[in-house]
Formats: structure tokens, C-alpha cells, sequence
């Protein structure tokens, strides 16, 4: 490659998401059905106020391109969010993968899903091989500088909040299963309820009202009853009015 005067950005000479891999079927650990179904949740509640919805963008299980030295390295959180950039790449494709130098905005809340094969590198215990890429916790504190890092463990039911403090992660003393995030006016929390028809412990959104944000097909339910509260309501009245017109006399026309 030739020297250019100016030089190029890495935007324009490094790969892009169109040519660097989305998916590895030799990569062990497919996701179970809670992998599946938690992230979708955490998709459907994740709705900051402080960004309109074109500037908001969550991903699950993508490969996250994180090091324009080593264009090939890349991490797959179990979900991410990136705000203050377009939902989508370049504002018009949806995305194969994420790749920061492309992108030009690093995610802001990462959130892993703790299982037995990678909690130790997840809570940052493993020390790293120097052959071999940067760890997940050496990826998300020291080269994107993320500023939330939430770790959900779904066997004990347990969440753990690391903020970045002084370039360095440190955990959040939680004194209930819940942490308000400022920047965003969103909270994360455990929830106890039903989702897709299983009733556990769920990771979601909460809003400034310590109220949990609505899913679609909640929202949908919520219109429905309130319909048909409004539709019983006008039953009652239109009966009242037709007992007090026929005690005076007067029998209604109801056609």
C-alpha cells in the first residue's frame, strides 16, 4: 500500500463490515434458548429517552471488530448497545457485524450472561496469553474504554454492575438487584415475571419512574384492556340512562 499525502483514515483502507466475517460455525458455545430470549427482552425494553430511536443501536451475539491493528480480532457480547450513532451502517444497512473503526462510536453498555465456560474471563480472572487477542474484560476496559459493564448470572440470579472509574473498572456496590444510569435516564434490573410464557428471573429495563419499561405485546395488552374498560364504561352509563328513562315513563328507542 502506498503512503498518501494526507494519509488515509482507517475507516477508508481498513476493512468493513462487508469484509470481515459475521459468523464462525466452528465457533463452540451456540446459544440456548435463554441466550436467545434475554437479549431480546433487554431489545425490547431499551428505549433512553435521551436519544431519539435513529441514534440508538443493540445487537446480540455480533461479532464486535474492536482493534483497527488487528482487523481480524473480535469479541461477540451476549448484548450490547451503542447510542449517539446511527441505528443503522452508514444509516441505511442493517448490520453484519459491528466494526468500531467503521463506525466511528464505541458502545456505551455491554452485558454478559454468565455461564460456568466463561465466567472467569467475563469477571476478568483470566490473565491473558500473549499469543492470543485481549480478553473480553481487557477488550471492553482498556481498548473501547466502555463505560458500563453488567454481568447477569442467570443460575444464581445474581447482576453485578463495573462502571469505568479512572480507566479502570469498578464494581458497583448494589444494595438492591437494580442500577439507575443516568446518561441514559434507564435503570437495569432483575424482574421477576413471564416472558415468551416462562415465569423467572429476567434481566430488563426500568424507567425514572422505578416503573419497567413495557415490552411491545405488553404495551399492546395495556391498549386492549384499556379499550376494554372504556367500552364497559359506556355500557354501564348507556344502561343507567336507559333504567332512569324507563322509571319516568319513557321506554327508549334502541334501535
Amino acid at each position: 500500500m502506498y503512503q498518501t499525502d494526507p494519509p488515509l483514515s482507517p475507516k477508508e483502507i481498513l476493512p468493513t463490515m462487508y469484509d470481515l466475517k459475521s459468523e464462525d460455525p466452528e465457533e463452540p458455545g451456540l446459544p440456548d434458548q435463554f441466550h436467545l430470549l434475554q437479549p431480546r427482552l433487554l431489545d425490547e425494553t431499551f428505549r433512553p429517552s435521551t436519544y431519539p430511536s435513529d441514534q440508538v443501536f443493540t445487537a446480540s451475539d455480533l461479532n464486535l471488530y474492536y482493534d483497527l491493528r488487528h482487523p481480524l480480532w473480535y469479541k461477540r457480547p451476549d448484548w450490547f448497545a451503542v447510542v449517539g450513532g446511527s441505528r443503522l451502517y452508514e444509516q441505511r444497512d442493517l448490520r453484519l457485524s459491528y466494526v468500531v473503526w467503521q463506525e466511528g462510536v464505541n458502545p456505551f453498555i455491554v452485558i454478559e450472561l454468565l455461564s460456568p465456560g466463561t465466567e472467569k474471563e467475563d469477571l476478568g480472572q483470566t490473565l491473558r496469553d500473549i499469543e492470543q487477542p485481549p480478553t473480553k474484560w481487557e477488550v471492553y476496559e482498556r481498548i473501547l474504554r466502555i463505560p458500563y459493564y453488567a454481568i447477569f448470572d442467570r443460575y444464581k440470579y445474581e447482576l453485578k454492575i463495573f462502571k469505568l472509574n479512572g480507566g479502570r473498572y469498578a464494581e458497583v456496590n448494589l444494595t438492591e438487584p437494580r442500577f439507575w444510569i443516568p446518561e441514559l435516564e434507564l435503570g437495569l434490573g432483575i424482574w421477576q415475571g413471564r416472558y415468551q410464557d416462562a415465569e423467572q428471573p429476567w434481566l430488563r429495563w426500568y424507567d425514572g419512574t422505578n416503573n419497567w419499561v413495557m415490552t411491545p405485546a405488553e404495551l399492546e395488552r395495556q391498549r386492549a384492556e384499556q379499550e376494554r374498560e372504556r367500552a364497559d364504561t359506556e355500557r354501564q352509563r348507556t344502561e343507567r340512562l336507559i333504567a332512569q328513562l324507563r322509571s319516568l315513563g319513557v321506554e327508549p328507542d334502541l334501535d
